[in-house]
Formats: structure tokens, sequence, C-alpha cells
């Protein structure tokens, strides 16, 4: 058996074999080394996996995880998804009966890791949940709603705390889509994602299309 090290990491596209989480790229990766693997500790209730793909026959259209790329997902975080939608808190008792199942599920919609997001430890991130591209989500923050791109969130239910950069900075960021060019092309860029020059890395983008 490996020893596991917090200095070692897992990489999504090479362990995750459930269909239902989506995986996007080869740089996504969680930091397992005080857990098990990212399918067996971190997503929860998702069907897909060995054990509910031979005992269970669907009986609502499931949800997804789809996680972006150059994600860091920190130890122990969890993911909760949609196989525990089954309590109705607009019913007067949200136990799941058995007889009454299919009725009682609330589909809360796939969960979406957004590119470039970094999740801290122990976070706990709820189903149906979009987490915006280049957010950073606090140690042991509950993420209940979906998070912006380039925001920062926090707390228990999780809250913005402030954001990464200012509001004309982060609409550049995004309208130049980063993480829609190849890894061979982000890796040339790496000088200038390396720091906070925004027109530094608009020339740069500029100058590689061009190329191309």
């Amino acid at each position: 058996m490996t020893q596991k090290h917090w200095s070692k990491v897992e990489y999504l596209h090479q362990s995750v074999k459930n269909p239902n989480i989506v995986v996007r790229g080869t740089r996504s990766y969680y930091s397992d080394a005080w857990s098990g693997s990212f399918e067996d500790y971190v997503v929860r209730y998702l069907y897909g996996d060995a054990y509910s793909r031979e005992h269970w026959q669907p009986q609502w259209e499931l949800d997804r995880l789809y996680v972006g790329n150059y994600v860091c997902i920190g130890a122990e975080t969890v993911i909760l998804m949609g196989g525990n939608n089954t309590h109705r808190m607009d019913w007067f008792s949200s136990y799941p009966f058995m007889e009454k199942i299919v009725e009682s599920y609330a589909r809360k919609g796939d969960t979406v890791i957004g590119d470039g997001v970094w999740i801290g430890m122990r976070a706990m991130i709820m189903p149906g949940v979009t987490i915006g591209e280049g957010a950073v989500i606090a140690a042991g923050s509950v993420v209940c709603k979906d998070v912006p791109p380039y925001t920062i969130v926090g707390g228990n239910p999780a809250h913005i705390i402030r954001s990464r950069f200012d509001e004309e900075t982060t609409r550049r960021l995004l309208k130049l889509k980063i993480y829609e060019h190849s890894e061979a092309e982000i890796d040339k860029l790496l000088p200038f994602l390396c720091n906070n020059d925004i027109s530094a890395l608009e020339q740069a983008v500029k100058k590689n299309s061009q190329t191309d």
C-alpha cells in the first residue's frame, strides 16, 4: 500500500470512475492524505457507484457532479449530492417513508464546481450549488447557495467575505475565458497567470491567439 502524505494528491481524471461525476481536464486534484479517495469519501449520496448500479433502479432524473479544470479540493471536503433529497420540508413530516419515496424526492439539480476553484479543508458543498470560476471556499464552510466567480466565501452558511479582484478586473478575466484554452496554451501563460497584471495577461492571450 502506498503511503499517503499531504504533499501528494489524487488527480481526479485518473481516479474517478462514477459516470455521474464529470471531470474536465487533467489538472484538478483532491488532497486525500487524511481520508479515503475522492469518490469514496468526498462525494456523498451519488448514484452511479458499483453498489448502487447493482442494487438500485433510479426512479427519478439523476443529479450529476461537474468539476472544472485546475480545481483544488482540500482534505476532508464533503460534496452532498441528490440521493438524499427525500426530506421534504414543505410536508408536515420530513421522514423519507418508502411508501412515498418517489413523491418525496425534490431534485436540487446538478452541482457544478467551476474552473480554477479552490475549496478549503473540511468545507461542505450542498446539493445543486454552482461555484463560479476562480472562487475560493474557506476551510470549514457550508456552501448552501451559488458562489459568484472570483469571490471568497466562508462561514456556516457561507457568505461572501470579499471579491478577489475589483469588478472591472473580474469582468476582464471572465471575458478572457482562460480555462477554455488547452492546457498547453495555459502553460504558456503561467508567468501572467501567476501575477495580477490583467493588462499583461490580456496581451499574452492575444499574442498566443495570433501565434496559433
